[in-house]
């Protein structure tokens, strides 16, 4: 059904002869735009340091996943909308191909369980502490990371929060579309920087839980898209967003003295629907 909807838009569109510069979807300059969807992220291996009174260990190629939630009301129930791994965008056209955008990716990173991964540093945890049994000194040797010794996720999430400037080209004239009013298609391209804002459930060395929002580094992208416009105002866009994300100050316990670092690459596949209105 969606495909013979589609090919019946691009049908119409093709055949209509309306002049060009009179129609809406000519012009963006003054238009904002605001989309919603979901994501699907991968992450590269990282090495991941932590740092505290009485350790200093680092854990070397760690394996880690996101946390899909499918095909899901949560998308759009107000009570549980973070649950999913959203995306949301608005952003300002200063010209008709370029626009500046607020950006807040919501994605989850889960350390894989039960890996093994090779360990640098120490552990000298007091004697009366439950994680002393992961005492000594590691010089690269593999360790196991089980529930008992982490547990480590930017599960609500692992927040990127920036700014992208972007470039809109609508290619609807290689497809023979003529009223694009009708039917648009468009791709984009864009440039983003901003800041990570986790919120990390972290369980270290049998200590206590801990699970706080925090500003923990800074994050750049880029990002590809194809964006299908129906109607003037109503959109679909699906995109491909890779990255770089440094976290030198993640908070691990309640101890102000306690933290963990790491960076990685990311890449995301996104899903959105829109809408675009001049004010």
């Amino acid at each position: 059904m969606l495909f013979i909807v589609f090919f019946s838009i691009l049908n119409w569109s093709a055949f209509s002869q309306k002049d060009s510069t009179s129609l809406y979807t000519s012009h963006n300059k003054g238009k904002i735009f605001l989309s919603w969807g979901g994501n699907r992220e991968a992450f590269t291996k990282s090495d991941i340091t932590f740092k505290g009174d009485n350790y200093n260990f680092t854990l070397q190629d760690v394996k880690a996943h996101d946390k899909p939630k499918g095909w899901h009301i949560d998308y759009i129930n107000p009570t549980r909308i973070t649950i999913p791994q959203t995306n949301l965008k608005v952003g300002y056209f200063i010209t008709d191909n370029y626009y500046v955008a607020f950006g807040v990716d919501h994605m989850k990173y889960v350390m894989t369980q039960n890996q093994y991964a090779n360990i640098d540093g120490y552990i000298n945890l007091p004697a009366d502490e439950p994680g002393a049994i992961y005492n000594g000194v590691y010089q690269g040797e593999q360790i196991l990371t089980t529930e008992d010794f982490l547990t480590f996720e930017h599960t609500n999430g692992l927040n990127y929060v920036y700014l992208e400037f972007g470039r809109f080209d609508d290619l609807s004239f290689l497809f023979g579309i003529k009223n694009t009013d009708i039917f648009q298609i468009n791709i984009t391209e864009g440039i983003g920087a901003g800041v990570l804002y986790p919120k990390t459930n972290t369980k270290l060395l049998q200590k206590a839980r801990y699970d706080e929002f925090h500003v923990s580094g800074y994050g750049v992208s880029l990002n590809a898209g194809l964006n299908l416009t129906f109607f003037k105002h109503f959109f679909v866009q699906g995109d491909l967003r890779g990255g770089f994300i440094n976290m030198p100050d993640i908070k691990t316990t309640s101890n102000s003295n306690d933290s963990a670092s790491q960076h990685f690459m990311f890449i995301q596949t996104v899903i959105s629907i829109g809408a675009i209105f001049r004010i």
